[in-house]
Order: structure tokens, then sequence, then C-alpha cells
């Protein structure tokens, strides 16, 4: 019965450990959903493309991509093209899906684009 009660505790404190990890509030109101474990499955050209999504009042501030494998030259052409068209966008309209790939850095920018709109559906989820 205590290794029973015991396992149930330990998979309880590591499932809210994944929930901080993916989910976190700032002091001043603005969520930041990582998504390194929420689109594990979610690969670019080269491998998974994580980003952080900056929600506040129920609208993106900003899309960060965080470290990974695919070339400097396709991440840094959709940080430039792609990630300020969310910047304002409204998260309750589901709208997060109708911004457009980069020309040149498809593969990435698709990625991304998933990787966006998993963050907005666990923040409107767990908010």
């Amino acid at each position: 019965m205590k290794k029973i009660l015991l396992t149930a505790l330990l998979l309880a404190a590591f499932s809210f450990a994944d929930a901080q990890d993916v989910m976190k509030k700032e002091k001043d109101g603005t969520y930041v959903v990582n998504t390194t474990t929420l689109a594990k499955d979610v690969e670019g050209y080269n491998g998974t493309t994580p980003v952080e999504v900056y929600i506040k009042k129920n609208k993106i501030v900003k899309v960060v991509p965080l470290k990974s494998q695919e070339g400097p030259k396709y991440v840094a052409k959709v940080k430039k093209g792609m990630l300020p068209k969310y910047e304002g966008m409204n998260v309750k309209k589901g709208t997060v899906a109708d911004v457009d790939a980069v020309t040149g850095a498809t593969f990435t920018s698709e990625a991304i684009k998933e990787n966006v709109k998993r963050a907005v559906a666990y923040y409107k989820k767990n908010k």
C-alpha cells in the first residue's frame, strides 16, 4: 500500500513539474508557453523546433524560437519574415494558423506554425 501511495505521489509531482515547464505566468500577467515537451514530435528540416510563445490578455506578444538543429539561416528567415506576424494576434479568434510560411524555409516555418498552434491551444486549456 505504501509503495502504491508513494508511486502515485511521485507521478503527481512529476506531472506538476512538467506542467510548470510548459507554461508559467510572469509577474506582469504574461503567460509563457514553452513547446519543448509540448511539441517534441513536431520537426522542421533538421529536427524539433521549439518556441516560447508569450501571451498577455489573450493576445500573442511575441514568439521566440529556442535552440534547435535548424540552420541559422532558416531560423533567421522565419524570425524576420514570419514571427512578427503573430504579434498582437488574438488567441481566441483562432487565426493563429493563418500565418504564411516563409519561402526558402518552408519546413522550419511549418514546424514553428504547429508549435505556436499547440502553445495557444495549451494556453487556452490551462490558463
